[in-house]
């Protein structure tokens, strides 16, 4: 049902009568802008209008005439959609902007504002200007026990003065502005769209001077007033084109709304997963390369570039700098040996074991975490050598991620009938003796540590997110229960100080304390681990709302690029690239460092298809980014994957790349051997296939299900398939649960069919 209400004073009590569940302190409204691009873009003409019809209005040398469109959702009571439409009659306007505009009263600065993947509690703290890469600079600000303090990004004021944010839609994960109001216990999500066919629409928060009002506004086209924002700086020079409309030219803008009952914040972040999709339209995946085929280009990729013989050891990166030679955890470090041993040829396997025996014991630092960084096989750097009041401060998750990883690979190696030796042992038992220690004595793990003597030099923060699920294999490895003690303890802090507040920070090394998805997946690996080892079901709860608050991160659409534009030339799809932090803001293809298996366990544990579609989404944007012989990329070798899906213009521009080798290389090579290709459970009739072909049903009855898998690529594959009944759902999978999965090999541009008999 559609109903089109030309808007008066009474028209919000209308829509309060019609639904509810919308804010009674909501009014609809508009505004046009003038700007002068010479001025870059100062406001020269505003007309705001707190009524969102009118069958005139006058601005500038135009003559405008508005309608709304207020649609009711039978399925969805919580929802109500807005269309305005801004058809201009008469005349032209020039260097303008029009926009749609959601005027909220009763407001308090208490609200805690998200905007996916952009602001997180508003980014109301405090921050620091600091060109990149950005390490805290005055001794006010180090020390163990100082509150968040993010870099120079987008953010609410967290005091006095102008209170405002304007992002291109592009700038989030999903073109949305939510809020949680503790004191009503209500939620409130907005979503709208990505582009008119002006360009991409903006999207701003502006509150009033006393805090009590707030305009949410969608713009079209985005104009960001005086500046806008590029890496670490917010007042960068706005170079945004506004529109020049003529007589006949219609503008329409379109919202979601949801108002819900909302007993806690965690109830926003429910919502938003629930809802993140609903005006997505269609979603595609690119099936370019099978697992199979990426690996192997992967593979060969690290022996021709990464391998250094004299030494001994994979580098992170090309060696051009000492943070691309060598660095612990995070960028790769011991993380990308662990596919490597796993799926590699013998020649790889053998690299593998020079790897270990290079990084034992030279690698451990005084202080019994690893050495942060180094290069040139026998320099061991403490933390950025490039400012020395940094020169000893090491990234928390660094060793965490090496302890994480490097325990892994020794049950692989165990299985592998390969010999775990005793210095490998001696070293990695003093990382988790380290990391209980700088728990038992601070009661928390910091985000940088002094690599020689182990004292917090940066304190809070979740960039040890992955240290709990660490120690648990820790406390298995070793049977010492003291480490899950710890690690159950590290969980709690990390629970109560951070998942509940809606809060991840400090996981990358170059972002200070600004909100990330890294750390916010690590934690549902912890979660989800400790879950998995104590039976304890809060940890369940734990990790589901972690993946939830994670899910904000993730693409959820297929952003259209500039057709100019390097992504839009390759026909890159973005849903599913994983935006890196709030200061960083590009999405990824891949999650730094992990495969997301974790989301898989979810599902198992759960039944919640949530988790297999957001997985999906992540594992499919990765494949299309690399660079082979079947799909060149300018400026890269065969094998590099660069790190961006650029939807903002924050550094290199829209749809446009950096030139290097990165990590997601390894989130790759973890994909291809944790997440199976095609997921089937037969007796529930569900499946997936996480590779980059297709699968569809050819029979479905009480007996068996037949699926058609299709290759569509011009690689031949070699499917990996993980087949469970439902009885097996409660069964533990380790990481290494597809070293003996049933391979099935797909010709290239071939086809196959599976059956699946049913208990």
């Amino acid at each position: 049902m559609k109903i089109f209400i030309f808007l008066f004073t009474g028209f919000l009590s209308f829509i309060v009568s019609a639904q509810p569940d919308i804010p009674d302190n909501l009014q609809i409204g508009m505004s046009f802008k003038a700007y002068n691009p010479e001025l870059f873009n100062q406001v020269v003409h505003h007309k705001k209008l707190n009524q969102a019809a009118y069958e005139s209005v006058h601005f500038q040398n135009s003559e405008w005439k508005t309608d709304v469109t207020y649609s009711t959702l039978p399925h969805k009571t919580d929802a109500v959609d807005l269309e305005i439409s801004f058809i201009c009659r008469e005349g032209k306007l020039e260097n303008a902007s029009v926009a749609l505009d959601l005027n909220i009263s009763n407001w308090s600065s208490e609200n805690y504002v998200l905007v996916p993947a952009a602001l997180y509690n508003g980014n109301r703290y405090p921050y620091r200007r600091i060109r990149y890469s950005p390490k805290l600079m005055d001794p006010r600000d180090i020390g163990p026990d100082k509150g968040i303090i993010i870099s120079d990004v987008h953010k609410l004021n967290y005091s006095d003065g102008p209170s405002f944010v304007q992002l291109r839609s592009g700038a989030m994960s999903t073109p949305s502005v939510c809020f949680y109001d503790s004191a009503a216990q209500k939620g409130f999500i907005m979503l709208t769209h990505q582009a008119t066919k002006w360009g991409d629409n903006g999207i701003s928060v502006t509150e009033n001077k006393n805090r009590d009002e707030v305009v949410i506004s969608v713009i079209a086209p985005v104009v960001r007033e005086l500046y806008k924002y590029r890496i670490a700086d917010s007042r960068y020079p706005s170079d945004d084109i506004s529109a020049k409309f003529e007589t006949g030219d219609t503008v329409k803008l379109r919202v979601r709304l949801y108002s819900f009952e909302a007993n806690q914040l965690q109830d926003l972040f429910n919502k938003f997963a629930e809802v993140r999709k609903d005006l997505s339209g269609e979603i595609t995946h690119n099936n370019v390369l099978p697992f199979s085929e990426a690996f192997h280009i992967q593979q060969d990729k690290f022996n021709r570039d990464n391998w250094v013989e004299e030494h001994g050891y994979y580098s992170v990166g090309m060696r051009e700098n000492f943070l691309q030679d060598w660095q612990i955890g995070w960028t790769g470090g011991m993380i990308s040996t662990y596919p490597l041993l796993f799926a590699g040829n013998n020649k790889t396997q053998e690299h593998v074991i020079r790897n270990f025996d290079w990084l034992f014991p030279n690698g451990i630092s005084p202080s019994g975490f690893f050495w942060d960084s180094g290069e040139h096989g026998t320099k061991w750097y403490g933390g950025d050598i490039r400012k020395p009041h940094t020169a000893n401060w090491h990234l928390v998750r660094k060793s965490g991620d090496g302890l994480f990883y490097i325990l892994q690979q020794f049950l692989l190696m165990e299985e592998m009938e390969i010999a775990v030796k005793a210095a490998w042992k001696t070293g990695i038992k003093g990382v988790a003796d380290a990391f209980v220690k700088l728990w038992k004595e601070n009661g928390q793990l910091g985000q940088f540590v002094d690599n020689k003597t182990g004292e917090i030099q940066v304190g809070g923060s979740t960039s040890g997110g992955i240290v709990p699920a660490a120690l648990v294999l820790a406390a298995d490895y070793f049977s010492n229960p003291a480490y899950l003690e710890t690690a159950e303890e590290i969980g709690n802090y990390f629970y109560t100080n951070y998942t509940q507040k809606g809060l991840t920070c400090g996981g990358p090394g170059d972002a200070m304390q600004n909100f990330d998805s890294e750390s916010s997946y690590a934690l549902v690996e912890s979660y989800f681990t400790l879950y998995e080892t104590t039976g304890n079901k809060k940890w369940l709860l734990a990790a589901e709302d972690a993946a939830k608050q994670f899910s904000t991160w993730v693409m959820s659409y297929n952003y259209k690029f500039p057709e100019t534009s390097t992504y839009g030339k390759l026909g890159i799809e973005a849903v599913g690239a994983v935006f890196a932090n709030t200061q960083n803001t590009h999405g990824s293809p891949g999650i730094c460092t992990h495969s997301g298996l974790a989301l898989l366990k979810l599902f198992r544990k759960t039944g919640n298809r949530f988790y297999l579609d957001l997985l999906n989404d992540i594992v499919h944007a990765i494949p299309q980014c690399l660079a082979h012989p079947g799909q060149k990329m300018p400026g890269v070798k065969d094998g590099w994957i660069n790190e961006r899906i650029n939807t903002t213009d924050w550094l290199e521009g829209i749809g446009e790349m950096m030139y290097g080798s990165t990590w997601a290389e390894t989130a790759l090579m973890l994909t291809a051997i944790q997440i199976p290709g095609l997921y089937v459970i037969p007796d529930k009739s569900v499946f997936v296939c996480f590779d980059n072909l297709e699968a569809r049903i050819a029979e479905d009855s009480k007996d068996k299900l037949v699926l058609d898998i299709k290759n569509p690529t011009k690689m031949d594959a070699d499917l990996k398939v993980f087949e469970e009944k439902i009885a097996m759902l409660n069964q533990k999978i380790g990481p290494d649960f597809l070293l003996h999965a049933n391979n099935v090999k797909i010709p290239a541009l071939d086809s196959v069919r599976l059956t699946f008999f049913k208990p």
